[in-house]
């Protein structure tokens, strides 16, 4: 009777399609922390030579943050919210979101600064990612006082694309034969900043009510074009701009009027009758 299996009726169910996005998220993370190994391997301390590997890096870590975002719409959109779903969301963000960043900036700058200061700095952020993480599992299924769907420190999905952007700026920058110089140490401080960011009691909007159904005017769907053609066009700067613009609106939002704030966080109606409002996510962090 050894070889029968059987079967668990506390077996956690799987769904398919929010699943695989994470695999993918889980993918991406892995060949970005694959492609930085290589980049220091073949082209080690030497920003522009190693720039073709780093770029790459840089796609694949806005590549999962891509997956990370279509898994909880998926979800949602079915009803296949689950608490594998919930944890398996985790463990990738770990890899895609803390470990790849923390290793290219490691790559790049942090391993010249003195007395193994930037091993501390790395595993710093890695930390602190992976405890927001935590956190937010430990959280997601409290009941909330007032019904927010605000994020309770920044999300580390950010966090890697504030990283990965400005990195990517730092290389335009060299490309251009501007000298970086000391410029190229404000990132450690930027890593610790955004480190301790995901552990603050700062609140950030989910946009969460943003969905399939949302309704807008012609001009904000104008806006929108505008601002993701901005982004693709001037890929070396525009992302930087866009995710440092989150990050510092997160701590002047207590000083901006409720209206104001309407106006920022809830450019579109959402058609509540149609069955468009949005549950708690396992994958918005």
């Amino acid at each position: 009777m050894h070889g029968l299996v059987v079967m668990n009726s506390n077996e956690p169910k799987i769904y398919v399609l929010p699943n695989l996005m994470t695999a993918g998220n889980l993918f991406c993370g892995f060949m970005a922390i694959l492609t930085i190994f290589e980049g220091m391997m073949i082209v080690p301390d030497n920003l522009l030579g190693g720039r073709q590997f780093y770029e790459r890096a840089i796609l694949l870590i806005f590549g999962a943050c891509l997956f990370d975002l279509l898994d909880g719409r998926l979800a949602r959109l079915g009803g296949k919210e689950s608490p594998f779903g919930q944890q398996f969301d985790s463990i990738a963000d770990v890899v895609s979101f803390g470990v790849a960043p923390a290793l290219l900036v490691f790559n790049i700058v942090l391993m010249d600064l003195p007395s193994q200061a930037g091993w501390i700095v790395a595993f710093l952020y890695l930390l602190c990612g992976a405890m927001r993480l935590a956190r937010f599992n430990c959280m997601i299924d409290a009941p909330s006082d007032n019904g927010s769907k605000d994020f309770l420190g920044l999300p580390i999905p950010m966090a890697a694309a504030t990283t990965a952007s400005l990195t990517i700026f730092m290389i335009w920058i060299e490309e251009g034969e501007r000298e970086l110089g000391v410029g190229r140490f404000v990132l450690p401080v930027i890593l610790v900043l955004l480190s301790l960011m995901m552990m603050s009691s700062l609140r950030y909007p989910s946009f969460k009510n943003l969905g399939w159904k949302s309704r807008g005017s012609w001009l904000g769907l104008v806006g929108v074009v505008v601002i993701l053609v901005l982004l693709v066009k001037f890929y070396y700067v525009a992302p930087a701009v866009a995710c440092v613009s989150y990050v510092l609106y997160g701590l002047v939002r207590p000083w901006i009027s409720a209206r104001w704030r309407r106006e920022i966080e809830e450019p579109f109606d959402v058609d509540v009758e149609n069955g468009d409002a949005e549950t708690n996510t396992k994958s918005e962090k």
